[in-house]
C-alpha cells in the first residue's frame, strides 16, 4: 500500500506579528496531531519535538515540522511547554501511565489530548505529578491531506478542563481557529456517542443506499443521492424532527411494507455467505434490520413531534412488528 504524506507547513507569518510563545510537542504525529500542531504553529507557537511509531507518522512529522526533534515521548515532554497526546483513544490511558512510570517531566507542563471519549480524568496520573490536564477534541474528521488544518477553522472543539485551566484551553482552541464548547467530564461518553453515531453511521447508511441503488440498476448512485442528502442534512440541522419527510412521517404503511419486502428480496436472509456477492447482498439481514429499526425510531419521533397521527403510527408498527 502506498501512503501519501502531504505537507501542511505553516503559512508564512511575519515573526513580529506572531512571536512563538509555547514550545509544542506532539506525542503521536498522526493525522489529528499533525493538523493541530500546524494550526498552533500558524498561531505563532513552535513545534519543537514529536514522536512517531509508524513510518507514515514519521514521514508526516518530518514533512510538516522540519525543525522538530523526532524522539521518544518522555523526551518530547522534556522539550515542550504544551504536549499534545494525539494517540488512539484506547492507547491513551496506557500512554499516560507509561509517562508517569518512566519519570517523564510532567510538573508545570500542559498535557492536552484530542480524544472525544475522555475528559481530563484519564490524565489524572499525570496531573497528580503536577501536569496541567486539558481535553481538546476537534469535532472533525481528518484525512491526512494538506487541507486538514484548514478544516479546523470554525470547527467546534469539545473542551473539558479544570476550572482554573478553562481560559487557557479555550484560548488554544480559538488560536487554532476553532470554537470551544465546554463538555462536563461525566458527559463525555454521551457527547462522543452522539457525534460518532451521527458521523460514522451516516456514512454506513449512505454507502448502503448506494449499494442498493446499484442493485436497482442506477449507474451513478452518488450523483442521484447528493442533492437529496444535502437537503435532508440541511433540514435536519435547521429544523430537527420538523424536517422529517417521506413515507414513515406520512404514515404510508403500505409503502413501508413494500420497502421491507424489496430489501428482503434484494439482500436475502443469508446473503453474503459466499464470495462475489454484491455490496447490497453482502449486508444481508442486518440491512433489513437497520431499515426496520430506523423506521421504528423515525415513527416514534414523528409521533412525538405531532407529525404522525396515532392511527397511522399504529398501522406502521403493525407492518414493522415481528421484524428483526
Amino acid at each position: 500500500m502506498t501512503i501519501l504524506i502531504t505537507q501542511m507547513n505553516p503559512e508564512s507569518i511575519p515573526a513580529d506579528r506572531h512571536p512563538a510563545r509555547l514550545a509544542v510537542g506532539i506525542v503521536g504525529a498522526g493525522r489529528a496531531g499533525t493538523a493541530l500542531g500546524v494550526a498552533l504553529a500558524r498561531a505563532g507557537h513552535q513545534v519543537v519535538a514529536a514522536s512517531a511509531v509508524s513510518d507514515a507518522s514519521l514521514r508526516r512529522a518530518r514533512a510538516n515540522f522540519p525543525d522538530a526533534v523526532i524522539t521518544e515521548p518522555s523526551q518530547v515532554l522534556g522539550r515542550a511547554d504544551l504536549a499534545l497526546l494525539t494517540v488512539p483513544d484506547d492507547a491513551l490511558p496506557g500512554l499516560v501511565a507509561g509517562l508517569v512510570a518512566t519519570g517523564a517531566p510532567l510538573e508545570g507542563r500542559m498535557l492536552a489530548h484530542a480524544s472525544g471519549r475522555y475528559g481530563v480524568s484519564v490524565l489524572e496520573p499525570a496531573a497528580s505529578q503536577g501536569a496541567l490536564p486539558l481535553a481538546l477534541h476537534p469535532v472533525m474528521t481528518f484525512t491526512g491531506r494538506a487541507d486538514d488544518v484548514d478544516r479546523l477553522r470554525g470547527t467546534s472543539f469539545g473542551v473539558t478542563a479544570p476550572e482554573v485551566l478553562r481560559p487557557a484551553a479555550e484560548a488554544l482552541v480559538i488560536e487554532m481557529g476553532g470554537e470551544p464548547v465546554f463538555i462536563a467530564e461525566e458527559q463525555r461518553d454521551l457527547y462522543h456517542a452522539a457525534i460518532a453515531g451521527a458521523a460514522n453511521h451516516l456514512i454506513t447508511l449512505v454507502a448502503q443506499a448506494m449499494d442498493l441503488l446499484r442493485t436497482a440498476g442506477v449507474a451513478e448512485p452518488a450523483r442521484l443521492l447528493a442533492p437529496l442528502l444535502s437537503a435532508s442534512l440541511d433540514n435536519a440541522l435547521r429544523f430537527g424532527d420538523a424536517g422529517l419527510t417521506g413515507p414513515v412521517a406520512r404514515g404510508d404503511a403500505a409503502t413501508v411494507a413494500a420497502h421491507v419486502a424489496a430489501l428482503e428480496a434484494a439482500v436475502g436472509p443469508s446473503a453474503g455467505a459466499s464470495a462475489g456477492t454484491s455490496g447490497a447482498a453482502a449486508a444481508g439481514a442486518p440491512a433489513v434490520a437497520a431499515y426496520v429499526a430506523m423506521a421504528r425510531l423515525t415513527a416514534d419521533r414523528a409521533l412525538a413531534a405531532g407529525i404522525l397521527r396515532p392511527a397511522d403510527a399504529e398501522r406502521l408498527l403493525d407492518v414493522l412488528g415481528g421484524r428483526p
